[in-house]
């Protein structure tokens, strides 16, 4: 660690200018670890804040492969950060280095599709329509438009992904990417692995020389209210819980220029599986299943909440074998205490609802939790309980058998807006599943057939995100290079010089794009 450890990162430079100091802990046993870090002042905050918007402008209208440039040397710094920096993530999460190991190359990978994004210029969307002066009754003038970046981009470190969905996750990527300076605020689970990635960061940004307060970062609790609230921020990216997420969404709501919220929040993940499937395989899906709902402990955002079938025999015994798998799992600890209370307190609410039988799953034990399964009254789906509504962030899920196909269409008519929604079933009977399939389209963003949820690919076509109260806007993504749509926004050029258009929609196009001109794809220069 450097001497400054703990400090904030604001302007390039590091600041700790308060005397409330924080510690991380190691996950497993709850030991503080050795570094103070520095809860942000509001004057801090504020500084951060006007260093993004004082880069800006001079970030924004970089070439976009300066951008790109910078992009893939952060992901090369993060590639180089060694054992001792894999140690402190997996000390701070109590997840095992082969999983960080992953993320690390899901983190780097992401910011280098950006980098390809950039390069590739698609994210412009730029089009021309030229000048009409002879057209009747009314002449046209010469109209143009392509994407700019919003301006500064507040950014909230998950829990769950030290690396992939924090200080240089998605949000963070599409930002910069998009031409938005970030003002980063550090997840209290894991302030160390937080600051070893910015420094990373803030290395490449010198390296690649990026105004100095391209990224931001900066510690503590209660510093979000005013990150938000500050004039200079006109974005926010955030992972984790409902509350939270609805918290940010009603400040950046109330401020006296609102801004969006881009917030991923809740999600149980519906899996249904149908009756051809449950005779043809059902101890395979009742092992695949479960060994889904405990991957990482339950700790991902995808993890399979709620499981769906029709009454029969068939599903009587996968009920049997899912419930013997639960049983089986041995006990595993999770990202902090918080999140232990958290689960416990959820999985207590479902043990005593009079509708709900727990089937298996034992006592928590000490720091670790134990994986859960309970079966739910079909009528609690039916008419929207909230409590079969609600996430419970961990090894957990709810089974609930409808008496036919018809009251399971109600079932999912019933249920809030998802991240994932997952069919298993034969080929046959896939083949008639339409009915399913269009109800599940208005429910979730990512639609699975015959596979689990809980791996999210970062490619061009990934959706993570979907109807509330998985996200605070259906229509952005956080995971994919579409990402970058949430930090950008159109903007109208009419009857604009030459000079002073953007090198995207100028008549010579020197970035080389593919644009609309005249309603037609062309990468030709304008004659």
């Amino acid at each position: 660690m450097t001497q400054h450890a703990g400090h904030n990162f604001i302007g390039g430079a590091r600041s700790a200018a308060g005397h409330l100091t924080l510690h991380s802990v190691d996950a497993s046993t709850g030991e503080p670890l050795p570094i103070d870090f520095h809860q942000a002042t509001p004057d801090e905050v504020d500084a951060a804040a006007r260093a993004a918007a004082a880069a800006y402008p001079a970030f924004r209208s970089l070439a976009p492969q300066r951008r790109a440039e910078f992009l893939d040397a952060i992901a090369c710094e993060l590639d180089a950060l060694g054992d001792d920096f894999i140690a402190t993530v997996c000390r701070e999460t109590a997840l095992a280095s082969a999983r960080i190991l992953g993320e690390r190359a899901r983190t780097s990978g992401q910011l280098r599709l950006f980098a390809q994004v950039l390069r590739r210029g698609d994210f412009f969307a730029a089009r021309i329509d030229r000048a009409q002066p002879d057209r009747q009754p009314q002449p046209r003038l010469d109209i143009r438009q392509c994407r700019l970046g919003l301006g500064p981009v507040a950014v909230f470190g998950a829990s769950n992904f030290p690396l992939a969905f924090s200080t240089a996750g998605g949000d963070t990527a599409a930002a910069l990417a998009a031409g938005c300076p970030v003002v980063f605020k550090a997840h209290s689970g894991h302030m160390a692995t937080a600051e070893q990635v910015a420094s990373a960061i803030v290395r490449a940004a010198e390296r690649c020389a990026m105004p100095a307060g391209v990224f931001n970062m900066i510690f503590g609790a209660g510093v979000g209210e005013a990150l938000v609230k500050h004039p200079a921020i006109q974005a926010v990216g955030f992972t984790g819980s409902l509350k939270g997420g609805r918290a940010l969404c009603d400040l950046a709501a109330a401020r006296p220029q609102p801004i969006p919220v881009f917030a991923e929040m809740s999600s149980i993940n519906p899996v249904i599986v149908l009756p051809q499937a449950l005779q043809a395989r059902g101890d395979a899906i009742g092992r695949e299943l479960a060994a889904s709902v405990v991957m990482g402990c339950g700790q991902f955002c995808t993890n399979p909440g709620l499981v769906l079938g029709v009454r029969s025999p068939a599903f009587s015994a996968f009920i049997e074998q899912l419930q013997a798998q639960i049983a089986d799992q041995p006990p595993q600890t999770m990202l902090n205490a918080g999140t232990l209370r958290s689960y416990s307190h959820g999985v207590a609410e479902l043990k005593a609802h009079p509708g709900i039988r727990h089937l298996a799953g034992a006592e928590q034990q000490g720091k670790q939790a134990c994986a859960q399964l309970f079966q739910a009254d079909a009528r609690l789906l039916l008419t929207a309980d909230p409590l079969l509504q609600e996430e419970v962030f961990g090894p957990a899920t709810v089974v609930v058998e409808l008496a036919d196909h018809g009251q399971l269409l109600q079932a999912l008519h019933a249920l809030g807006g998802q991240l994932t929604a997952t069919l298993v079933g034969e080929a046959d009977e896939l083949a008639g599943a339409a009915d399913l399939v269009a109800v599940l389209e208005h429910k979730a963003g990512r639609l699975l057939i015959n596979g689990y949820p809980t791996g999210v690919e970062v490619c061009e076509a990934m959706v993570h995100g979907g109807p509330y109260p998985a996200t605070s806007d259906s229509r952005g993504t956080s995971v994919g290079s579409l990402s970058i749509d949430r930090f950008l926004r159109p903007v109208c050029y009419q009857n604009f010089h030459q000079a002073l258009l953007p090198q995207a929609l100028q008549d010579a196009n020197p970035l080389g794009l593919l644009r609309l001109v005249d309603g037609q794809p062309s990468r030709e220069p304008i004659c």
